[in-house]
């Protein structure tokens, strides 16, 4: 598809454009027709002929899901698990670590997700081990030099959330990396908000392991998510559980897997993959750089827009911004502003303290809330959003 997005034929591909306003692509994005049809075909193939039946075809349309994923995020296929949710892909091979030791210290970024940072602290906590927030500038990135100073030989692992769920912030995830490698610290990277937005190559960004859900910005299924794995550092990590194929017997000892796979389960929904290596065909035929354009574009013009509300503060920090645009207003919380535009159909989300609780609590925010566009907003659902948040605004 050519760099300018055919817009038009995208949402007439996208059966929920007809229905809502849809702001809510950090949360997850409209699946495409295509994505339903591949796992409605799939599933009714199975109700005729029995899922274990048809089980080897599901296995075809896995590696090919495995080749276009492998193909967004730059690594080999035989580096790429597929797991049931962000949370599992990032906790797995956390699980697989080394136990954490008093002393050691466990580097996160400031915006780190809440899921990852209390999985964190409860395995350092029975360690004796502490789990320490890198340093910010003051537009919310990682302050490299400062972090440079933090390193030291108890350093056991280094955490970022490249795209907070709380604001538009791109971090340094390259930079980062270059000192992690420096100090051969392992660097796991949770890009939930990134694949399928932004250009992902993790050769470039240098971790370890990178982990994204799949139902955001690559509009898969719920219950999809990618686990990238360097072949280098598989050695480096023991899966706490395995099954006949993570963990094979061979010559009476069961042997894990020398690729991703071996954190991958046998029992995996061949509809849902079905749906994803739809959503990764559609995302890999449009172009990632096409789609970052176009989001781009799309959440300047919101951003703009929302600050000329009064009442209205914008609440995105960072030289790089992404698609999610964070904000509040002075008279009403954001779980309300959600409720009320979900009642003239347009779908945002809103965030609490659990979500980002380092930022959050460095920021005094309680709740913010989040428009998320996609390459398929246009600037009239962005004048509709702006008329109803100047409504919540003045009443």
């Amino acid at each position: 598809m050519s760099a300018q997005l055919d817009v038009a034929q995208l949402r007439a591909g996208t059966p929920g454009c007809n229905h809502v306003i849809h702001f809510n692509q950090a949360g997850a994005g409209l699946p495409p027709a295509e994505v339903a049809d591949a796992m409605r075909s799939r599933i009714e193939l199975e109700a005729r002929h029995g899922p274990m039946e048809t089980a080897s075809s599901g296995e075809e349309i896995k590696a090919q899901a495995r080749e276009l994923a492998a193909g967004l995020i730059g690594c080999k296929p035989a580096e790429l698990a597929f797991m049931s949710s962000t949370g599992t892909a990032w906790g797995m091979p956390v699980a697989s670590l080394p136990e954490f030791r008093a002393a050691d210290r466990i580097l996160v970024s400031q915006q780190e997700w809440g899921g990852n940072l209390a999985t964190l602290r409860y395995k350092a906590a029975r360690a004796g081990a502490t789990v320490e927030p890198m340093p910010t500038r003051q537009d919310g990135v990682t302050d490299l030099d400062a972090l440079r100073t933090m390193i030291d030989k108890h350093v056991r692992l280094i955490c970022l959330t490249w795209l907070p769920c709380n604001g538009g912030l791109i971090d340094d995830a390259e930079g980062i990396g270059r000192i992690a490698q420096q100090h051969d610290i392992p660097y796991i990277v949770d890009a939930a908000q990134a694949v399928g937005q932004i250009p992902v190559d993790v050769r470039q960004i240098g971790c370890d392991v990178l982990v994204s859900t799949a139902r955001k910005h690559l509009r898969g299924p719920r219950g999809t998510a990618l686990l990238y794995v360097r072949e280098a550092f598989l050695d480096r990590l023991s899966p706490p559980w395995g099954d006949h194929v993570s963990m094979p017997y061979l010559d009476e000892m069961p042997q894990p897997r020398t690729d991703a796979r071996r954190f991958e389960s046998s029992e995996m929904s061949a509809v849902l993959m079905a749906g994803l290596q739809a959503a990764l065909t559609l995302a890999t035929r449009i172009g990632i750089d096409e789609i970052q354009a176009r989001v781009s574009n799309m959440s300047a013009f919101l951003r703009q827009r929302l600050e000329e509300i009064p009442g209205v503060t914008v609440l995105d920090r960072g030289t790089r911004l992404s698609g999610l645009v964070a904000f509040n207003l002075d008279n009403m919380v954001a779980g309300a502003v959600q409720s009320r535009l979900r009642e003239r159909g347009i779908a945002i989300g809103s965030n609490g303290m659990a979500y980002t609780p380092l930022d959050m609590n460095l920021r005094g925010l309680d709740q913010v809330a989040r428009a998320t566009v996609s390459y398929l907003t246009t600037e009239a659902e962005i004048d509709a959003l702006c008329a109803a948040v100047r409504d919540c605004a003045i009443s």
